[in-house]
């Protein structure tokens, strides 16, 4: 039954109007004043509020403002009722976001077709808005199982195809996974800039989508790396096909009127018994396309259990990553954040990094996954913490502007069942106030056990920690978990950002993404600004901070600290927006 709030301090007026709602099949709820009015509206959410002007203590006026002002009633329709016909005091309720007058006295159809107007209009915008979320929601679930690059499969529509596969086999089938990945190519991106880069990989895409037939399962997994579920085929076939792919990708591609070669290394692994095991038959791949990149790319190699047992380099990599911590080889660096109201550094999310003692500065994407699968990850993601609160204790004390900053929870250590101790624990040692510790968390953490997780979150909040989704948009089912969790921040994945001001959909997306945030009360932060065509856009569309290489990639904290005392700022680039 529709719900109708009446704020009206004549009684009299007050009970008519309540009268008549009720014979037209209403749930009215009357107030005498404005205060009560409201109290009432922000507890029982009405689907529509009928308010008097002259009110004593709170007039109907501050009645609108105070509740146009709170998002849970911000868009309930409002009818003003007046004893007046001046135009300006139509004027005053409408600037406040008022939908419409009533003027005393009023005849019964006059107010209840003034009321079936509003409620129609109303039902209209809220259809039109569930519309307009279904297609976004249709757009993000397309992101989620396609690269937007490309558009081929993801690795999560990879490993869907793949169950599907088993399904329809039966039994006793044999399926194959080929890894192709792009040899030199970052070498190759240093010098074509990263459009040329795009335009380069889609091309790979289309020479692949050659190679493969309609029952094989062709996807993008990285940047420069694809892979290829291959129906049940002896090992002379997969090697026919691994040989057509480097015949076609050796070909020179064209970029700008010149001439680009590439070459690539392919890993090849077959499933063994029943093949359920896709996991460990992508992990067999990924070892033999190592070797084929040890014996110098452009070949591909066929996994066999001796090549697991050459692949030292990967086992001294995680031998020494176990000793990193204590040897002191790890280190902080951090990335500024800056609010696009001022241009200010409003915060910086801290990065790690791993100087090895032979082979120098170690990426994070080639060791994260190695600690992620031997637990290391727990005592470095803890390292991590006490060192990024450390270092902000370090700037408060220098007498530097208070610096929020952002620290990555990988999905183990979020397993951890005594983490919230030990984030209490650090901020403790270290005196920092919690609000100046932000905790990112990606949606795969997230999804393992969801009860727990919002539990957790929740006691997060509670001790007044900020919370931001990371990567939003590459995840599972984005818009769900922005209702069912307690975030503070959004932060808008690179893969949305780049090119957005000239990308269609990319730009879609993105304007939807900052306005749903808004509506839900999220901060949004957008990852991988490297343009200023990008931060106009964003800038322009109302999003509330950025994080990019346009204005600093991540430095040291004595950097970060110097660019604090001298107060650098992105406004100069603002002001030309």
């Amino acid at each position: 039954m529709t719900k109708i709030l009446v704020i009206e301090d004549e009684e009299i007026v007050r009970a008519n109007i309540l009268e008549i709602l009720a014979s037209g099949e209403f749930e009215a709820i009357g107030a005498e004043n404005g205060r009560i009015g409201i109290e009432i509206a922000e507890n029982e959410i009405p689907d529509l509020v009928i308010c008097d002007i002259t009110m004593p203590e709170i007039d109907g006026y501050g009645v609108l403002e105070q509740l146009r002002q709170n998002p849970a009633t911000a868009t309930i329709p409002f009818i003003f009722l007046t004893a007046r016909a001046d135009r300006t005091d139509f004027r005053t309720g409408m600037n406040l976001g008022a939908d419409d007058y009533l003027t005393k006295p009023f005849r019964r159809q006059e107010l209840l077709t003034c009321i079936t107007a509003r409620l129609k209009k109303q039902a209209a915008y809220e259809q039109r808005s569930k519309r307009e979320l279904q297609q976004v929601e249709a757009q993000l679930n397309y992101s989620l199982y396609y690269d937007h690059l490309t558009k081929l499969p993801n690795q999560l529509l990879l490993r869907e195809r793949f169950g599907q596969n088993l399904k329809q086999s039966g039994p006793g089938a044999s399926h194959s996974i080929m890894l192709v990945d792009l040899d030199r190519f970052d070498e190759i991106v240093e010098a074509l800039g990263h459009k040329r880069r795009d335009l380069l990989v889609q091309e790979v895409a289309s020479r692949l989508t050659v190679a493969v037939n309609a029952r094989d399962t062709l996807a993008r997994l990285q940047t420069h790396k694809f892979a290829i579920i291959l129906s049940s085929r002896d090992s002379s076939k997969l090697e026919a096909i691994a040989q057509q792919i480097l015949k076609l990708l050796n070909r020179p591609f064209q970029s700008d009127g010149d001439e680009v070669c590439l070459a690539a290394s392919i890993g090849i692994a077959t499933t063994v018994g029943d093949g359920d095991d896709l996991d460990g038959t992508i992990k067999n791949a990924q070892i033999a396309l190592s070797r084929a990149k040890q014996l110098g790319g452009n070949q591909y190699q066929m996994y066999s259990p001796e090549l697991q047992r050459v692949s030292i380099d990967k086992l001294a990599l995680e031998s020494s990553l176990r000793y990193a911590l204590e040897r002191g080889e790890l280190l902080l660096q951090y990335q500024p954040q800056v609010g696009l109201s001022d241009g200010r550094i409003s915060s910086a999310e801290a990065l790690i990094r791993w100087r090895h003692p032979r082979r120098g500065m170690v990426s994070p994407l080639e060791f994260i996954p190695i600690a992620e699968a031997n637990g290391a990850i727990v005592p470095i993601g803890e390292w991590v913490l006490q060192t990024a609160c450390a270092q902000v204790q370090q700037w408060r004390a220098a007498g530097l502007p208070p610096l929020r900053v952002a620290v990555n929870i990988s999905a183990r250590q979020f397993q951890q069942s005594n983490l919230t101790d030990r984030l209490v624990a650090i901020l403790n040692n270290t005196g920092v106030p919690p609000e100046l510790l932000e905790l990112e968390l990606t949606e795969s953490t997230l999804v393992q056990n969801v009860a727990e997780a919002k539990q957790r979150l929740q006691e997060w909040k509670d001790l007044g920690l900020k919370i931001s989704l990371d990567d939003f948009g590459t995840g599972y089912s984005s818009l769900s978990y922005l209702r069912q969790f307690p975030f503070d921040i959004l932060k808008i994945d690179r893969s949305f950002v780049h090119d957005v001001n000239s990308d269609p959909k990319n730009a879609a997306l993105t304007k939807t993404i900052i306005s749903m945030a808004e509506s839900l009360n999220l901060k949004v932060v957008a990852e991988g600004v490297e343009t200023e065509a990008e931060l106009a856009f964003l800038y322009r569309h109302g999003c509330g901070a950025i994080q990019g290489y346009l204005f600093s990639r991540p430095i040291s904290a004595d950097d970060l600290a110097q660019m604090l005392c001298s107060d650098k700022r992105l406004s100069l680039v603002i002001g030309h927006l």
